[in-house]
């Protein structure tokens, strides 16, 4: 059984290797980093409360743990187990798909992994946004909700079902040149470091936090803008009414902060996306390369078995 029944996949292995491979990916992803992403969330506020303005993650993390409780590190989590199963199950097979139509081999074609991102990431955002304002109205400092099905009704019976959509636009203007980048660089890192591309999770880990770090970075911007349009903390501190649209968040985000307001939170952010994204990969390829290899190895005992068959009636004959 060849190495590249891994990567390129066989016939019998459908959509579905890709779905649930992608989608223990996601969870295990999300998971594993609540805790940093949940300080990141908070860092992100233009009008942060006293108690909650943190010098650094590890100084957020020990006073969350310190005043609140390491339960309060991973408020919000079970709407991500719910929202991340889907949307990365969804994400992976899109992207596997797309690249397979649009590149002969599968490699080597970065262009192709940019477009294929793109078209994952709407996919993957449709599921993913209103999970994700539940999640930062959780996360953020004094909450006035106690469970995430509270913070749902709660959102759709004040603000209605466009407020799970409000920061859909900034989501998708910053994960789609995320992705994008996030798959070119974990392509171009596997290029250089698993050339054959066979199963190696070393490379994939040493390449999936590579493409986690460069995209965060980039994107960086975008993310306190989507976090302000998801929690609508400023105005709920300074009684305003809601910021709506990319340009009100970027306009309210300079007003309060200057430019650096643009990249508050950034250390967080990038110590949160390089494990979480070497993490998914890792657990994707995985999960990919154990699903072909037994497809494989059924395919294999089952041609066996016809040969067996085969010859056990010619010598009866």
């Amino acid at each position: 059984m060849d190495d590249d029944i891994y990567e390129s996949l066989p016939e019998t292995s459908t959509m579905c290797t890709h779905m649930v491979a992608g989608a223990a990916a996601g969870v295990l992803e999300h998971c594993v980093m609540y805790p940093v992403d949940a300080v990141k969330t908070r860092m992100q506020s233009l009008v942060p409360d006293p108690k909650a303005n943190y010098r650094s993650v590890f100084d957020a993390l020990q006073k969350i743990v310190r005043y609140e409780g390491v339960r309060n590190t991973m408020r919000g989590v079970n709407t991500v187990i719910a929202g991340a199963g889907p949307a990365h199950a969804m994400y992976f097979a899109c992207y596997e798909k797309v690249k397979s139509k649009l590149s002969t081999d599968g490699r080597g074609n970065h262009l192709v992994h940019g477009v294929a991102g793109c078209a994952a990431t709407v996919l993957h955002d449709i599921v993913m946004n209103p999970t994700e304002v539940v999640k930062q109205r959780m996360q953020i400092y004094g909450s006035p909700y106690k469970t995430c099905m509270e913070c749902t009704r709660s959102v759709l019976k004040t603000e209605g079902l466009q407020a799970f959509y409000r920061s859909f636009t900034t989501s998708l203007t910053m994960n789609i040149p995320f992705q994008s980048i996030h798959f070119m660089t974990y392509e171009i890192m596997q290029d250089l470091l698993n050339k054959e591309r066979h199963y190696n999770p070393k490379t994939h880990i040493v390449s999936g936090g590579m493409a986690g770090a460069v995209a965060a970075v980039v994107t960086m911007p975008l993310d306190v803008c989507k976090t302000l349009l998801n929690t609508q903390e400023h105005c709920s501190r300074t009684h305003i009414s809601y910021v709506n649209g990319m340009i009100a968040a970027f306009k309210t985000v300079y007003e309060f902060q200057g430019i650096p307001g643009y990249f508050r939170g950034l250390q967080a952010r990038v110590v949160m996306q390089i494990p979480a994204t070497a993490i998914s990969w890792s657990t994707y390829e995985f999960f990919k390369y154990f699903i072909a290899k037994r497809s494989a190895a059924n395919d294999y005992l089952s041609v066996k078995g016809i040969h067996l068959q085969t010859a056990s009636a010619a010598s009866s004959r």
